[in-house]
Formats: C-alpha cells, sequence, structure tokens
C-alpha cells in the first residue's frame, strides 16, 4: 500500500508534535537569518547542516526522518517563511516542500505544506506545535489537480466533511477510493495504512466525519484511484474546544 504523504512531510519538524523541550523559556520569534538557514539545510541534505540548527535533543529523530525522506524524494525543494505571531505571542512558521521519485517504473510527485507554532532558544529551534498540515502525492503521468476540502480546525464533538475533489472533468472515468484515521503510533512510525477501496461516484471521495469529544487532533489518509494513476492525500485536522484557538 502507498505511505501517507504525511510521513514524508513529517521528517521535518514533527519529534512529537506540540512539545516545548524541558526548561524552555519564553518563545522568541524566530529570526529571518535562522529561516533562511533552515531552509538552506533543508535543500542541501549532503552538507548534514540541520543538527546545527535543532537543540540538542530534537536532533536523532528529526535528524533520521529527514535524512529518510532526502532518500526517497533527493530533488526535493524546500521553502520556508515566517508568518504572524499567534495571539500567545508564539511565532510561526510556514513549510512547503515538493519533489519526485522513481520506483517499480512510476514516477510519484509531492506536494505538502505545514504551519508550525514554533519556539527557539540560543538561536536553536527547541520545540513545535503543528496548525496546519496536509500533503499529496500521485503517480500519475500527467497532473491531477485536486482540491482538499477539509477544515484545518474543528469544535470538538461536531461533524465536519472530508472531501477530496478532483479538479478534471472525469468523462466515462471511474473511480475507486476509501478513508482512514491514523492513529498516533502510525503517523509517528511512518507506517503505511491498509485502506480499503470502493466505488467512487461524482468526481472525487466524499465522506462526514465525528471529531472527538476531547481537544486533540485527527489525521486523515485517503487513497483515490484514477485510470491515469493514484492519488493519496492525507490531512491533519485539529480538534479545540474553542473557535478563537488558531
Amino acid at each position: 500500500m502507498f505511505r501517507p504523504a504525511l510521513t514524508a512531510l513529517s521528517a521535518l519538524l514533527l519529534a512529537s508534535g506540540s512539545a516545548l523541550a524541558a526548561g524552555t523559556t519564553q518563545p522568541a520569534s524566530p529570526a529571518s537569518g535562522l529561516v533562511q538557514r533552515l531552509q538552506q539545510a533543508l535543500n542541501a541534505p549532503q552538507q548534514n547542516g540541520l543538527d546545527a540548527l535543532l537543540a540538542p535533543e530534537q536532533q536523532g529523530v528529526i535528524g533520521r526522518r529527514y535524512r529518510r525522506f532526502a532518500a526517497e524524494f533527493p530533488d526535493a525543494r524546500w521553502s520556508l517563511r515566517a508568518g504572524q505571531p499567534l495571539a500567545d505571542g508564539r511565532p510561526t512558521l510556514s513549510v512547503a516542500v515538493s519533489g519526485t521519485r522513481e520506483k517499480d517504473g512510476l514516477r510519484y510527485t509531492l506536494k505538502a505544506s505545514q504551519q508550525l507554532a514554533v519556539s527557539t532558544q540560543g538561536g536553536l529551534i527547541t520545540g513545535q506545535e503543528i496548525l496546519q498540515e496536509e500533503s499529496v502525492l500521485t503517480s500519475a503521468s500527467k497532473p491531477l489537480p485536486v482540491s482538499l476540502l477539509i477544515p484545518d480546525a474543528v469544535l470538538t464533538g461536531s461533524r465536519y466533511d472530508v472531501d477530496v475533489v478532483l479538479d478534471q472533468p472525469l468523462g466515462d472515468a471511474l473511480l475507486a477510493g476509501g478513508l482512514i484515521g491514523l492513529t498516533p503510533t502510525q503517523v509517528a512510525e511512518q507506517q503505511s495504512p491498509d485502506i480499503q477501496l470502493e466505488p467512487l461516484g461524482g468526481g472525487g471521495l466524499f465522506k462526514s466525519v465525528q471529531a472527538p469529544f476531547q481537544p486533540g487532533s485527527q489525521t486523515w489518509a485517503a487513497l483515490v484511484v484514477h485510470p491515469e494513476g493514484v492519488i493519496t492525500v492525507t490531512k491533519r485536522v485539529r480538534v479545540v474546544n474553542d473557535r478563537s484557538q488558531p
């Protein structure tokens, strides 16, 4: 089964999901120089410069995941941008990555993005919280643009839609697909889920799902099989009990 695209992006800054390193001071805004150096390090994996920008307690897991990702997508290009701070003062960082790989005679194309709230100390990144994350991995021989109509955040206990819509007319083409919620273990260990397929109609995958009654997050993996190729989608949805939360 196809590995969820999310796990590829998770190579960057997902050591423990959201915890700040013990003993850190009030998060400081990441200097533009740090953002630039981080982007340079991610785009030059052979120089092993990423560890120099991370606190020691974050280097092991993050470094291992990043090297695995770089081996799978050696031509990946990373783009980073500092965003507006949150109401609690934490700075934010937007991350985008795209890349391709060849396997078993197929060419895979990845596009993914994250928005993170980060903390720094002494010029090093000490912690992060994921605010937004989504990824699309395709094996099509030509572009198959899709729209992810999935919210970034929902209220506890609410119902919401997880829709993956193909942007181009299908004509007489038939689709199959499926959706599954990933466990924290599957995300952390980069496990590929077993997604059961069923015939799809209406140009995509459309599901109504239930949010948990406790704050946290849900991570969804969707698989759509098209005559031109396969589309794998992952999306992280934050579950909050207050609409004012970022």
